[in-house]
């Protein structure tokens, strides 16, 4: 996830004393608002549970009022603060940090803790309407959705809620998988627009976990409707979300993010007629990009600069369909054990009607780019930049990758990808912890055998994408981590 504080206000207290509130951005949108004290709280908490030694520094106070120069500066702390505590293995998975993200959340946004009615969609277009608290956290209206529809608790961490948009034409847009740190509606509740939806879809990568999911019929009829929607078409013209009842194979055939050949769409025909539901979605396993999740249009600079490119992610790789501006079409694909490290960074862009150089975010856009250094031949390492409004979302699915090659190295399942502690909270499993990013090598230029030396000593995986300050353009300005899914490989590999 990207932590940003892009921006300060100066707001007045309960007393008429005004105030600096510094505005925490998540993915470029606000989260929530807060003082320096409650920071300073927060700092002084994870200090005392995990000791000082493994808590980044802190900006010290000041005994007098803060010169805009200062409050500039304090917020720039503060953002390498809140990024360098989210990007902790330990810290940013704690509850001590993920409930004062929460509680932030709900205080900024002023909505009281209730009963409410959610409405969850699923991947056939109907909805699913529960009655939670508003202050509920993701991973518990998770399971009063997986309750309401009597999904076994075992099966619960199969699934996630992904934050969607909704086109004009039908087809959605997945802005984020929603975390642990916020609160599912007063997430949606802040967007203020009927055209987001939360989305109840599966969130794993391996189709050998498919097999797990069917074995439940109501684990199989959610992962046919995801399956069987995926084959059909790009999108379906004037139908929206809320009135769709078609058929998770099934919403990814239908927005055509799987190919299938006419003989193909025949027998898919066939077995949805005779209600083969686990057939259908084995005939799907053998299709190209089954499982993978499509990005709206966007630019890179590979091959070169000012291509357009539709980015798929699945499989353990993002894959790239690029029109080249010769207007020629290419297909290539990049393979997540092959990245040796990546990252994400924001910068504020004028809009067309404002000035040239910094200015105000309302006068601005944000500007997103995924950046990741690929190793193209045993001895070339080459950078690849994608250019995305969701470029985190991308991020987001490099990293649940990962964290799937690492459990299953490891000897573990998907179950373990997240397991509940005792107080109700999440943390990430004993191998993820235990992992600290390896050192990264000294060039771009070092040579195969150096990569392997390094690779080869690794027992687990690792890759942590990396938030950058909205400020920073330049790739060296940067602290990168190592992945440990990085492979030395042989020109014959390419």
């Amino acid at each position: 996830m990207h932590f940003s504080i892009p921006e300060t206000e100066v707001r007045s207290g309960e007393n008429g004393s005004t105030y600096v509130a510094y505005n925490i951005h998540v993915n470029g949108v606000l989260h929530c608002r807060v003082r320096y004290s409650q920071l300073l709280g927060l700092h002084e908490q994870i200090k005392k549970e995990y000791g000082s030694n493994v808590v980044p520094s802190f900006p010290p106070k000041k005994i007098f009022t803060l010169t805009p120069t200062e409050v500039e500066q304090r917020r720039e702390q503060l953002e390498k603060y809140m990024q360098a505590v989210r990007q902790d293995p330990l810290l940013g998975a704690s509850d001590l940090f993920n409930s004062f993200l929460r509680k932030a959340q709900q205080e900024t946004q002023q909505i009281p803790t209730e009963e409410v009615a959610l409405d969850i969609c699923l991947s056939n277009g109907q909805k699913v309407t529960v009655n939670v608290l508003s202050s509920d956290q993701t991973e518990d209206v998770l399971d009063v959705v997986a309750t309401k529809l009597d999904l076994p608790e075992d099966l619960v961490a199969y699934f996630s809620l992904f934050l969607v948009h909704e086109g004009e034409d039908g087809g959605l847009t997945f802005v984020r998988k929603l975390q642990e740190f916020e609160l599912p509606y007063v997430s949606i509740t802040s967007l203020h627009s009927t055209q987001f939806h939360i989305l109840l879809r599966k969130s794993y990568w391996d189709t050998v976990y498919d097999a797990d999911v069917m074995d439940n019929r109501v684990g199989l009829n959610l992962l046919y409707a995801q399956v069987r929607s995926g084959f059909v078409g790009r999108t379906v013209q004037g139908v929206h979300l809320s009135s769709r009842v078609s058929n998770q194979t099934v919403s990814d055939i239908e927005r055509g993010w799987i190919l299938v050949t006419k003989d193909q769409r025949r027998q898919l025909k066939s077995l949805q007629e005779k209600g083969s539901k686990k057939e259908f979605i084995r005939l799907g396993q053998t299709l190209k990009y089954y499982g993978y999740i499509k990005f709206d249009p966007c630019a890179t600079d590979f091959p070169e600069k000012g291509c357009q490119v539709i980015v798929g992610a699945g499989n353990n790789e993002l894959n790239f369909h690029v029109k080249l501006p010769n207007e020629q079409m290419k297909e290539g694909s990049f393979k997540v054990t092959r990245m040796r490290c990546w990252r994400v960074t924001s910068s504020q862009v004028p809009m067309a009607s404002s000035t040239n150089g910094p200015c105000p975010s309302a006068k601005c856009d944000v500007k997103l780019e995924l950046a990741f250094e690929y190793l193209m031949s045993k001895d070339r390492l080459r950078w690849v930049t994608i250019s995305s409004q969701q470029a985190i979302m991308m991020s987001i699915c490099l990293q649940s990758m990962v964290d799937e090659l690492m459990v299953k190295k490891s000897g573990g399942g998907i179950k373990k990808m997240l397991r509940k502690r005792h107080n109700g909270s999440t943390q990430r499993p004993d191998c993820q912890q235990a992992v600290k990013s390896p050192p990264l090598l000294d060039s771009p230029d070092q040579s195969c055998e150096q990569i392997i030396k390094l690779s080869t000593k690794l027992s687990s995986v690792s890759l942590r994408g990396i938030s950058a300050s909205n400020s920073a353009n330049d790739m060296g300005a940067i602290d990168f981590h190592g992945n440990y899914a990085f492979e030395g490989i042989g020109d014959d590999d390419l």
